[in-house]
Order: C-alpha cells, then structure tokens, then sequence
C-alpha cells in the first residue's frame, strides 16, 4: 500500500510538473515551446536554454524532493528521523562514502562502455542521443558562473531530491516489505535507474544507485548518499568545464575504454571501503533501523496509509 501511495504521490507530482512547464514555458523562453527541445534552432536561443534550466530545476525538486518530503511528513511523526537526516554525518564516515562512489567509477564506466552496446530498437537509440544532445547544450559552460549554476542544477538538487524519493522512501518502503536491506538497494537501484527512462545508461546508473543505497543501509544516515551523488555529478560538471575551457584534454561526455585489470581493482577497493564504512558504522551503533511504528493513542499524526 506505502509503495503505491508513494509512486502514486509521485506520478501526480510529476504531471503538475509536466502542466507547468506547458503552460509557462513559452513566456520564460521568449516564445518557445518545450517541444522545440527537437529544434536545433532553439537551443542558439538564450532564453530558451535559460528556460529549460528553470523547469530542470523544478523537476528535481517538485518531482522528487517535494513527494519524499510529503510522503514522510504524512506517515511518520518525525520525518527527519524517518528518511535518515536528523544526525550530521561522522567525517570519517562521510570520507568513507566518497571514497566509495569515486573508486566505483572505473566499474561504472566499464558498464557504461558494456551498456551502450546494447541491442535496443533503433528509434530508442535515436531518442537517446538527442536526450545527450540536449544534456551537452545544457552542460555548456562559457565561465565560472555557468559551471556553479550547473553543480546546482545538476549535482546539488538532483543528489537531495532523488535520495529523500528513493533511498529515504522507496528504498525503507521496500525493506520493510522484503525484509532485507541488501535486496531492498537492489530493487531499488532497478527502479531509480529505470525512471530516468535512459536504456543506454541503465547498469551504470543502477549500479550507482545500488551503492547509494548500500551506504544508506549500512550507516542509516541519508546524508552520505547525498554526498556521494553530489560528488558523481559534480565530478562530472566540473571535469566537462575544464575541458571546455582547454585545462585537460579527457572528454567527460565520451566513453572511454576502461582496462580490465583496473575494473577488478575498483571493485575490490570500493567492496573493501563500503566493508569498513559497516564496520565503523556498526561500531558507533549507526546501522540502519526502521522506525517503530506510533501508537495511535500517542501520535496524532499517525500515519495515513497502512500497509
């Protein structure tokens, strides 16, 4: 029941959003429509890009931070406690969960490498390139301001929004029903994956998600899978900056092959570092627990949806 009302939550939010950006987005871009994404012409138009980055920014937190908020504002009497951010995170810990998202990244890209090989209809594929089109454009960085107001809108929001939806609801939702915190990352790494609607980038992106929720699981605390998507996302905000400004010569938007040997180094360092991030979390009594449900004499905010 909690897992549809939240997907139900969601959807609804995700429409307003939808609504708005149809209704509003001809006076902010100039005249433009959002079906001019399509045209190569509006993205030389600086209102029009402007606009998408307006709507970009409301998709994250209207279509994912505002229905975690509300969803653990309406079932529990303590929704910081809840979703896992009422306790600033240790420093060592926080250390530990970078470490563990950066020395994934040569795993990550390894599939990204595999991913894109996929067979997939061919319109998919089309669709797929011109969503990396239109993320290049948005990623187009003439000075300092740009690329701060990029980290914003593509590392900072995206990393609160979408762990307060998926790790500090959809991921607690499903370890309550499957009785299994590892199982419960999985899952919910499939689904953060396959609602970004990218099929090319669906193992890495999963992948990601599964750590994220494997830093939550074992620590309890949201903030840390906060940091490491910020630290994903923004690693690859600043590193397209930098080429394009002609500081280093690696094209972050490019695949590049990632050797073998390399692959097995990150996926035995990253399995040892989130081994220790248990192991002092388990120390510090920091484990991840799900809280008891109110008594309905004690709590007049009981929870409104039952399982």
């Amino acid at each position: 029941m909690q897992l549809a009302t939240i997907f139900g939550i969601w959807i609804g939010f995700v429409l307003i959003t939808q609504l708005g950006m149809v209704t509003f987005f001809p006076a902010i871009s100039g005249g433009y429509t959002i079906g001019d994404y399509k045209d190569p012409a509006a993205w030389n138009s600086a209102n029009f890009i402007f606009a998408m980055k307006v709507f970009q920014m409301l998709y994250s937190v209207v279509g994912f931070l505002v229905p975690g908020l509300l969803f653990a504002y309406l079932t529990h009497p303590e929704p910081a406690t809840y979703l896992g951010i009422r306790q600033k995170p240790k420093l060592v810990q926080l250390l530990l969960a970078l470490l563990i998202i950066f020395c994934s990244l040569p795993l990550v890209g390894a599939l990204s490498e595999w991913n894109t090989s996929w067979p997939i209809p061919q319109s998919l594929r089309d669709l797929e390139e011109s969503l990396a089109e239109q993320t290049k454009r948005l990623l187009d960085m003439p000075d300092i301001g740009a690329m701060f107001l990029n980290l914003f809108m593509l590392a900072l929001l995206p990393a609160i929004a979408e762990e307060v939806l998926f790790r500090g609801v959809v991921q607690r939702i499903l370890t309550q029903m499957v009785k299994n915190g590892w199982v419960a990352a999985i899952i919910t790494g499939i689904i953060f994956s396959v609602i970004h609607f990218q099929f090319l980038g669906f193992m890495p992106r999963f992948l990601l998600g599964f750590l994220m929720g494997a830093i939550y699981f074992v620590t309890g605390n949201l903030w840390l899978p906060i940091a490491g998507h910020f630290l994903n996302n923004g690693l690859q905000v600043v590193l397209v900056y930098l080429y394009q400004i002609k500081l280093i010569s690696y094209d972050a938007t490019k695949d590049e092959h990632v050797p073998l040997y390399f692959v097995f180094i990150s996926i035995a360092v990253t399995g040892i570092l989130l081994w220790q991030l248990q192991q002092r979390a388990k120390a510090s009594g920091q484990t991840f627990a799900l809280p008891p449900e109110p008594e309905e004499e004690e709590n007049d905010n009981e929870s409104i949806f039952k399982d």
